[in-house]
């Protein structure tokens, strides 16, 4: 899941928004760098990670990307979900998209402290709106997909799994109802449980 169904998730937690974000940022243990509540949602994201690589749905959309591209396929399927997402989101929330991506980027920006912490900045409210809010266009999701390659060592990689994204586009939209289900399941649990 990329940053929408984080986002999304975290909320259906009832946990702090920024550690859905603070999740892909914050690496090793937390050891109570950041407040008690934030860890939780940083650790939530951690969660959703592991729950969504070994989802039977999302393993057997990654046997369908050739060999060397295979290694970049849960970056490509977690945007490309994102998309999905947008594009059914009056499915799962009663908010608009564009409410919901408003109150994350406020969330964010002024989570200062935290990103601090992390060695970042928090996110200018208008941009990750913005941002939030490409993920229902397919240009967004090109962009999205050359925004996180320029991120690596060697971007053609990402760059060639994420060209046939579009053929891809049905088979996640068929899958997503159900793996949004368990991973709000898991996400629901691990609230109650920490």
């Amino acid at each position: 899941m990329n940053y929408l169904a984080h986002l999304w998730l975290t909320e259906q937690a009832g946990l702090p928004l920024p550690g859905a974000i603070l999740g892909d940022l914050v690496h090793g243990r937390l050891d109570g760098r950041f407040p008690f509540e934030l860890e939780r949602s940083i650790r939530l994201h951690r969660r959703i990670d592991a729950v969504t690589d070994a989802h039977p749905l999302v393993a057997a959309a990654r046997t369908r990307f050739v060999p060397g591209e295979r290694r970049y396929a849960g970056i490509v399927l977690d945007i490309v979900h994102d998309h999905c997402l947008a594009l059914d989101w009056r499915r799962y929330s009663e908010d608009s998209l564009a409410d919901f991506s408003r109150r994350a980027a406020l969330a964010l920006a002024q989570e200062r402290a935290g990103f601090t912490v992390a060695g970042k900045s928090a996110p200018p409210a208008w941009r990750f709106r913005r941002l939030l809010l490409s993920y229902a266009g397919e240009r967004g999701i090109d962009r999205a997909i050359r925004r996180t390659a320029s991120w690596m060592k060697r971007p053609e990689g990402l760059l060639a799994a994420g060209r046939g994204w579009r053929e891809r586009l049905p088979q996640a939209q068929a899958a997503l109802p159900q793996l949004l289900s368990d991973l709000r399941q898991a996400a629901l649990e691990f609230a109650a449980q920490s």
